[in-house]
């Protein structure tokens, strides 16, 4: 992991400013999804067929999330 991580750092150094910072909205975005698939992962696992929210239910636990 550590030559990883040597190599990342190494790599980094190299980017100019701008491709450094669409490197970090990239990741942050991919970030964000891995997250969102997860969660969605699990509640696949967990979810029962009586389970279902009706769209204003599933809209109003999005907005507390």
């Amino acid at each position: 992991m550590n030559l990883l991580r040597i190599r990342i750092h190494h790599l980094i150094e190299q980017l100019s400013d701008e491709e450094l910072e669409n490197v970090w909205l990239d990741m942050h975005a991919l970030h964000c999804d891995f997250y969102m698939l997860r969660a969605i992962q699990q509640v696949k696992r967990s979810q029962q067929p009586w389970d279902i929210l009706t769209q204003e239910e599933a809209i109003r636990m999005l907005m507390f999330v």
